[in-house]
């Protein structure tokens, strides 16, 4: 199992520097990757400011040399694909290939989307999100694309430099289980990065839903070549001072199939956007199993 660091793109760490600050102190204590949230606009958190993600990441990706680097995670249907497959690719470029790409519907819907004038129709936001997805690894191939679909378009256009990863970037799909279409869409790429209604930002996922969930992504896996690598990325919060408690916390979800786990604070906590508690875990370093 491997180990990252997951902050919101608000509050303290809407300044670059202090998510540069994040990183490096997560790299030297042996942690192997640093997520960003991907929001413009969540009501809950109204009136902190926000800060860009791959501006955030690019400070990160400068003030290290190891640890995987993305998003946790980006709307595709809320950007335009030759935009986003830029910014990704050439973070890929600054970073010498350690970006990992995670991608989802994003929300809430009403505040990404409905607050600019944007549809909220999930099934045209799930339509965008396919057509978008297909358009990226299309993009990061530095081949010509020609595309007429539903929702984008593209002309004979070729989009230089690919990225350093190939054939492209990891990427993860996020989704609220136990809804199916979310963790389907997953398994045609290269992880998953499961919510759990029952366990909310910062709170372990219950065992037998982890359990059922890992065994559905096997069935839709059955047809893929065989050995190909394949994360299901997990997240709470651990009691850094506690590495017995710790243990009995992930170990069981280890065993059920997880790869990652993803340190987070929960999500109602005043020291969610703040520095000071997550660089406090950060140099605890990551749970060991």
């Amino acid at each position: 199992m491997r180990f990252s660091v997951n902050i919101p793109n608000f509050g303290d760490f809407a300044d670059p520097r202090t998510v540069a600050k994040v990183a490096v102190a997560a790299e030297q204590a042996g942690w192997d990757g640093l997520f960003v949230w991907d929001h413009v606009l969540h009501r809950k958190h109204e009136g902190r400011p926000f800060g860009d993600p791959w501006m955030l990441l690019t400070a990160a990706a400068l003030a290290t040399s190891r640890i995987r680097l993305g998003t946790l995670v980006t709307p595709v249907a809320r950007r335009r694909p030759q935009q986003l497959a830029r910014q990704v690719a050439t973070l890929d470029l600054l970073s010498g290939g350690r970006v990992t790409f995670g991608a989802g519907l994003g929300g809430p819907v009403e505040d990404e989307y409905g607050s600019f004038g944007d549809t909220t129709d999930p099934k045209v936001l799930a339509g965008r999100l396919d057509e978008g997805l297909d358009l990226l690894t299309r993009f990061w191939s530095g081949e010509p694309v020609n595309h007429a679909g539903w929702h984008y378009r593209a002309r004979d256009v070729t989009l230089l430099p690919a990225t350093v990863q190939s054939p492209r970037p990891p990427i993860w799909i996020a989704g609220f289980w136990p809804n199916r279409p979310p963790m389907r869409r997953a398994a045609r790429f290269d992880g998953a990065v499961p919510l759990f209604t029952d366990a909310r930002h910062g709170h372990v996922p219950p065992l037998d839903q982890v359990r059922d969930l890992v065994a559905y992504l096997r069935k839709q896996r059955e047809d893929r070549s065989p050995g190909t690598p394949f994360e299901i990325v997990l997240g709470g919060a651990t009691p850094g001072d506690d590495a017995a408690a710790t243990k009995d916390l992930i170990g069981p979800l280890a065993e059920a199939g997880a790869t990652w786990w993803d340190e987070r604070q929960i999500q109602t906590d005043a020291g969610l956007d703040r520095l000071t508690p997550v660089l406090r875990r950060v140099e605890q370093g990551p749970p060991v199993l």
